[in-house]
């Protein structure tokens, strides 16, 4: 069966990893998309060397995609993007407010152009306001927008150990183009995207913002609950750290009983209710800590799962890669094979298979045979 985005023509301006997740999962969804680089390429592409010579970033993000090398500063790279983008069904990019624009293609003028072009741009802090023009990176907006608070411990802010701001903002702009085209499905209309990433992060401090607003602002607790105990991290003899949640009174008693070994624990009036155990934190924290303590891993694993209490082992990315539930898709790139964690959705009856990574520019002679010689030589002089 034909993918659901197959037919579908996506021109990106990209780098880095915002936009790029956006037109990933685009292509991933069977759109064609080419990915337009500067000469020197997308600076990702040399963020490291670690996947067989190429960037880990690159590699994660622009599977399934044709590289187009143009300089925009001259008329003939111009007139093959103006030549795209007539034909194109999606535009993305990624471009500092006001770039796109003074390099010759406001948005405006293309929406004018071109009215079934859906265009998404994708920026800091949106193409206008007093931070427009600001420089925004992900871990600058994880602590311009609050993130950094309210992650790490008492000891201090710190930074969400993934790319959480341009993966949030790349997503954000794939469901506001997939909206855009079911909407352009029934009135034929294209339409105008912004994208900010600070709006991005803004959204997800929900939480905090109302709970700082109404008087009860977040404290930084690292891997433990502010507020439901015991809802943290413990130590086993061999040294794995296991997190563990107890939602309710009952669970609590259920953990004492079959996991402490000491049922009165879960009746003892300065345990038997989660207001009492959070008066008492440091005390329920031992009592835990000091059984845990006495068990190796995967004993302690199966006991917890046996009393159906809720667990996970706080792992590292050495044994994510052995996880039983890690599931894993392979990916062509220029210099070899790469096995990448899968994307999330599973569709039943349906197995997808992933385009190879481009090297840089390995479909500019293409493009410009298939789009330049379509264009009266009056037009591509524009």
């Amino acid at each position: 069966m034909p993918l659901p985005l197959e037919g579908l023509l996506v021109v990106s301006i990209e780098q880095a990893v915002a936009a790029p997740q956006c037109t990933c999962r685009l292509a991933d969804a069977g759109a064609r998309v080419i990915k337009v680089e500067r000469p020197e390429g997308d600076f990702a592409r040399d963020y490291d060397h670690i996947v067989h010579g190429e960037s880990a970033h690159f590699v994660w993000l622009n599977r399934g995609k044709q590289s187009v090398v143009l300089d925009l500063g001259q008329t003939q790279d111009k007139a093959l993007l103006e030549a795209m983008l007539a034909k194109a069904d999606v535009f993305v990019q990624n471009l500092k407010p006001g770039a796109i624009a003074r390099l010759g293609f406001p948005i405006a003028r293309l929406r004018r152009d071109y009215p079934r072009l859906i265009c998404c741009s994708i920026s800091g802090y949106g193409e206008s306001g007093p931070y427009a023009q600001r420089k925004a990176y992900d871990l600058l907006i994880q602590a311009e927008s609050g993130v950094a608070s309210v992650t790490g411990g008492p000891e201090g802010p710190a930074r969400v150990g993934v790319s959480i701001v341009d993966i949030g903002a790349g997503l954000n702009a794939y469901e506001a183009i997939l909206e855009a085209l079911i909407a352009r499905g029934r009135h034929g209309e294209g339409a105008e995207i912004s994208i900010s990433m600070f709006d991005a992060m803004a959204e997800w401090m929900t939480i905090p913002l109302l709970n700082q607003e109404y008087g009860n602002p977040f404290r930084r607790v690292g891997l433990a609950h502010p507020t439901i105990v015991p809802y943290g991290v413990f130590k086993t003899r061999d040294g794995a750290d296991i997190l563990i949640a107890i939602q309710n009174d009952r669970e609590w008693r259920v953990l004492a009983d079959r996991v402490l070994g000491d049922a009165a624990l879960g009746s003892d009036a300065r345990f038997a209710t989660n207001p009492r155990r959070n008066e008492n934190r440091a005390a329920t924290d031992a009592a835990v800590a000091a059984v845990f303590a006495r068990h190796d891993v995967g004993p302690l694993m199966k006991l917890l799962e046996a009393a159906d209490i809720a667990f996970a082992r706080v792992n590292d990315s050495a044994l994510l890669a052995t996880h039983p539930h890690l599931r894993r898709i392979t990916v062509d790139t220029p210099s070899g094979p790469a096995a990448t964690p899968a994307p999330a959705p599973i569709r039943a009856g349906e197995t997808r298979r992933y385009g190879p990574v481009p090297a840089l520019g390995a479909h500019t002679e293409i493009a410009r045979r298939e789009f330049l010689d379509s264009v009266p030589r009056t037009r591509r002089s524009t």
